[in-house]
């Protein structure tokens, strides 16, 4: 499962990672999207965030729960406590961590991410940043810190940290940007 940030790669590296290994892959925003009609912004615009947040919860405790899957999940997953409980106990959890700066570099033109759309959108995404990156980091078995690297770079980092977890090497490992040549 990866984790982060909205901006931070997820879906592309959740992709790129299920396809290189034979898994399936399910964004769960796209899935939400699919299943409900309309995209994200509208259900916030309708039901709120604590609406958009019920249903993301109930997509995430059903996704949980397939085999042979990677999931890239919403940035905002892991407020609510029974979520984090349940990433905790399914399958290996990979943070990616993007510094904000980065987040902001990549998502300063983006107009389709409802927490973004208040005056100050850069003061936004450090103060999402700093509420979510603890959060995040409890429940990572894993943290890739990447920032300006090529989504090819980052894979290979995903790979590396996840093959040093499941051989007892890496339990908590970072791999951060400037360790090795990626």
């Amino acid at each position: 499962m990866f984790i982060g940030m909205m901006g931070a790669g997820k879906t592309t590296l959740g992709r790129s990672y299920a396809a290189r290994h034979g898994l399936a892959f399910i964004d769960s925003d796209q899935e939400l999207e699919a299943r409900t009609g309309v995209s994200i912004p509208t259900i916030f615009a309708v039901e709120g965030e604590e609406g958009f947040r019920e249903r993301e919860a109930r997509m995430l405790a059903e996704l949980l729960g397939r085999e042979d899957l990677v999931l890239a999940t919403g940035g905002g997953v892991v407020l609510r406590p029974e979520n984090r409980a349940q990433l905790r106990r399914r399958g290996i959890v990979v943070y990616l961590h993007v510094p904000p700066e980065v987040l902001w570099e990549r998502l300063r033109h983006d107009r389709h991410r409802p927490l973004l759309q208040v005056p100050q959108p850069r003061q936004r995404i450090f103060e999402l940043y700093a509420q979510r990156d603890p959060l995040y980091r409890e429940v990572a078995d894993v943290v890739v810190d990447g920032g300006r690297l090529k989504p090819a770079a980052m894979l290979a980092r995903v790979e590396e940290a996840v093959r040093d977890y499941r051989s007892g090497k890496g339990e908590g490992a970072v791999v951060a940007e400037g360790e090795r040549d990626a």
